[in-house]
């Protein structure tokens, strides 16, 4: 009865925290169009650098060019000096599935057993979770939100960071994570023999062949069902109907794999189920066999890029290069923070590949157009053109630049209140009332 009375008062402290922490965040309506923005220097990506205007309405782009008519009701916002980006995307995050890491009940990307690829990122999503504003006021509007631990650990989904509710926010795209084998060693502390390693890392690449034998035969029975005009019911289970779906190329399939050695594995194992539209992520030692990775045609989300070397005898850059090399051996490159709370980080993360060989133009595309791409919403998302999806930002400088200010953010058409839990912490102690003596 005591546990179960000390539960109850950890439990309401957590929530009573998370409540003062979300009125905290309390921050104004965002304001629906249109807008008119003018006068602005517009950075489509996709079709160079413009000086003119650029008209929001009805959630989308409605025109892009010099001069444009204002339309009846519309907010007319000044840009002159100012630039304009489309909305930057961070290809692999935690963001609003996790609030206190310490803490195991505000945890939701991380489900019991090793096969649950029925589970949706989607449905554990946050729409008032802290981090999302401090996130969406540095210009990355739109985030890759996946589950992790085991196997097959469910489904990510693209979402955008704005909404009420998960399906407001869902941007259009999900895909299949498999955490892929790993032989590599788990740190300094990691105690099992050569041997153990060995026998553990092949048991794993049996499971996976074996979980992947039966959902392609699951996929079979179902297709011979479904011809015949009937549903396949027999030994119904949720984990091999979700899987095959990817056995059958429906659903993508986001490959989560670091090292060398485990990446080539992947490849291979991939290179022998043709059908599916795989993804890699991570890809931390991708610099070290780039070719391979370009001739199997696959694209790539890397990251973290401000990551310390994954060996002690690489060099201390690898982290910061590996997009650029990537991206010279002619893989599709999209960058990612493979973060929680700090996404808002991932204009940093660009700058340093941009930096480090990528170029301030690639590294762009690498937050805009090509994860768009890379997730077949290019139609929608990832540059500045009439009838995409009204996600961008108007900022006073270079977006990579820490001295550079997003002066507003724009999302689904939406302007966004441009503060967050950092902002209101910032003007708070800025005038502390009362003030140190």
């Amino acid at each position: 009865m005591m546990k179960t009375k000390n539960t109850i008062y950890i439990v309401a402290a957590i929530f009573l925290a998370l409540g003062s922490a979300l009125h905290a965040q309390v921050v104004g309506k965002a304001s629906s169009g249109p807008f008119l923005l003018k006068n602005a220097e517009i950075h489509t990506i996709t079709k160079g650098t413009i000086t003119g205007d650029l008209l929001v309405a009805d959630g989308k782009i409605a025109a892009v060019g010099t001069n444009l008519s204002t339309p009846a009701g519309a907010q007319t916002i000044d840009c002159t000096g100012k630039k304009l980006y489309p909305g930057m995307i961070d290809g692999g995050t935690f963001l609003g599935t996790a609030e206190v890491n310490s803490i195991s009940l505000t945890i939701d990307n991380n489900e019991i057993g090793n096969l649950v690829p029925h589970m949706e990122a989607l449905t554990a999503v946050n729409p008032n979770a802290v981090a999302i504003p401090v996130t969406r006021v540095s210009g990355v509007t739109t985030v890759i939100t996946s589950p992790t631990s085991g196997l097959f650990p469910g489904k990510s989904a693209l979402i955008n960071l704005f909404g009420y509710n998960p399906e407001q926010m869902y941007a259009g795209f999900k895909a299949e994570v498999l955490i892929f084998p790993s032989n590599a060693r788990r740190g300094r502390f990691f105690r099992q023999s050569e041997e153990e390693q060995k026998k553990a890392y092949e048991k794993s690449l049996k499971d996976l062949n074996d979980i992947w034998e039966a959902a392609s035969t699951y996929y079979k029975l179902d297709s011979i069902a479904m011809a015949g005009g009937k549903k396949f019911h027999e030994d119904y289970q949720p984990e091999m109907k979700a899987l095959s779906e990817v056995v059958a190329g429906k659903m993508p399939l986001l490959v989560e794999v670091n090292r060398k050695e485990d990446i080539q594995a992947a490849l291979k194992w991939l290179k022998e189920r043709p059908n599916v539209k795989a993804i890699l992520s991570g890809v931390a030692e991708g610099f070290k066999i780039a070719d391979e990775i370009a001739k199997s045609k696959y694209p790539a989300i890397v990251g973290p890029i401000l990551a310390l070397p994954g060996r002690e005898h690489d060099a201390y850059d690898v982290s910061y290069t590996n997009a650029s090399v990537l991206h010279k051996a002619g893989v599709k490159i999209a960058l990612r923070t493979g973060e929680t709370e700090n996404v808002r980080n991932l204009p940093f993360h660009a700058g340093f590949a941009a930096a480090y060989g990528l170029g301030t133009d690639e590294a762009f595309k690498a937050v805009s157009i090509n994860p768009a791409e890379i997730f077949g919403l290019e139609k929608s998302l990832g540059s500045l053109e009439a009838g995409k999806t009204a996600n961008l930002f108007i900022c006073n400088g270079d977006p990579f630049e820490p001295s550079t200010t997003i002066e507003q953010v724009f999302i689904n058409g939406w302007k966004i209140p441009m503060n967050s839990r950092h902002t209101l912490l910032y003007d708070e102690f800025l005038e502390r009332t009362p003030g140190v003596k």
